[in-house]
């Protein structure tokens, strides 16, 4: 089915193009109506909600419309473009032309002509689809074992991002059978990640603001309630997460471990994926049988073991770990009990001021500060994610012993 928008200024013009197009309801959508020429902020915002393969756009006023269709481009090249007017006259046609659109449908919008056009695009689309460049970064946590601590890492990594600024981040909780984030930051917000799931046709950015809540700059969706029964599409958890690399910055992703169906969907979608262990042998062992899965499906290249709760009592130091594993332990953390246990009864993240904190804070900038280096030098600091990026290999957070 092809996803549609309609931009023109003229509403009852939209209206009865959007009427006519009802009629074509079991082949085409229309996902938005932009009553108005949107300003850029607008017209890309609305692009990486509902990434449509087809814009419909008045050419009431040409000049405008012209810029609209090539800012449409730049965001996402392979979108097709049926133009609308009043009428068909040459001089229409020859701006319309100027602008690299070549269909036009004129009112009153007849069903003919616009199957016409609709034909014509959908075969350019099949040539080449739209693509929508991811504009974020997904970093998924996945715990080797139960308890090892993959939440409290996604959770305050997560928020050390946000508290950069200029960062729009995002903290999902997928796992879907014992998620925790609602209850470690106090969330009473009741709407979860399956209602994004069931609604993702419907997504836009009203619908998705009542189903996040905002955290100290940091947006968060939960996982509901405890459904062990739960069934999930694993496309449609690849469609949420290319919703969510269009529209932020980083999106940090809790997943159960269990490396489900749908799990492993996001994890392909993933930049970085954060092995999270700890030193003690069972966990390892784990560790190990993971990586060792995960290499079977190509997808070991972007796992980054971590080694969580290190202290002077842990029964193997990192080196040893690395021996055990027979791979680098990329990043790894002190064991601060006392820190963690504020937060959860605080409802809050660790203090930035700990030792503890201040290793998210670190591995937050040193992530961040990879990300603009590969952008390119001369870009400004807050587009520094306007494009994907490698994934990030070899950077260490300091062990402190």
């Amino acid at each position: 089915m092809l996803r549609t928008m309609i931009i023109g200024p003229d509403a009852k013009q939209a209206q009865q193009l959007e009427k006519a197009v009802s009629a074509l309801a079991n082949e085409v959508t229309v996902c938005r109506i932009l009553i108005n020429y949107p300003d850029e902020n607008e017209l890309v915002r609305t692009l990486r909600t509902h990434a449509p393969e087809v814009v419909f756009i008045s050419f009431e006023q040409s000049d405008l419309a012209g810029k609209i269709v090539a800012r449409v481009l730049q965001e996402a090249e392979g979108v097709q473009f049926v133009a609308f007017h009043r009428t068909c006259d040459a001089m229409t046609l020859r701006e319309i032309m100027r602008a690299g659109v070549r269909e036009l449908v004129a009112e009153p919008f007849e069903l003919s002509a616009l199957v016409e056009s609709l034909r014509n695009v959908k075969t350019q689309i099949e040539l080449k689809p739209p693509i929508y460049g991811a504009k974020g970064r997904i970093y998924s946590f996945l715990p080797a074992k139960a308890g090892s601590g993959a939440t409290t890492l996604a959770l305050n990594l997560a928020g050390a991002l946000a508290r950069l600024g200029g960062t729009r981040v995002l903290l999902s909780d997928l796992d879907l059978s014992s998620g925790i984030l609602r209850f470690l930051l106090k969330i009473r917000n009741q709407h979860a990640i399956m209602e994004a799931v069931e609604h993702l046709q419907e997504l836009d950015e009203n619908l998705w603001q009542q189903l996040v809540t905002n955290v100290a700059k940091l947006d968060v969706l939960h996982s509901g309630p405890m459904n062990p029964n739960v069934r999930v599409d694993p496309a449609q958890v690849h469609d949420l997460g290319q919703f969510w690399l269009r529209n932020y910055d980083v999106a940090c992703v809790d997943l159960s471990g269990n490396l489900e169906r749908y799990s492993l969907e996001i994890i392909r979608d993933s930049q970085q994926v954060f092995l999270v262990c700890t030193p003690e042998v069972p966990s390892l062992h784990l560790t190990r049988e993971k990586l060792a899965f995960l290499k079977t499906l190509d997808l070991a290249d972007r796992v980054s073991v971590v080694l969580n709760r290190v202290s002077k009592q842990s029964p193997l130091t990192p080196q040893q770990v690395q021996d055990v594993l027979g791979v680098p332990v990329q990043y790894s953390f002190i064991n601060d009990y006392l820190v963690v246990n504020r937060a959860t009864t605080s409802g809050d993240f660790v203090d930035p001021k700990s030792k503890l904190g201040r290793q998210f804070e670190e591995l937050a900038s040193g992530l961040l500060n990879r990300a603009v280096a590969e952008t390119g030098s001369k870009r400004k600091f807050l587009e520094f994610l306007s494009a994907p990026t490698q994934a990030l290999a070899g950077t260490r957070v300091p062990t402190t012993r």
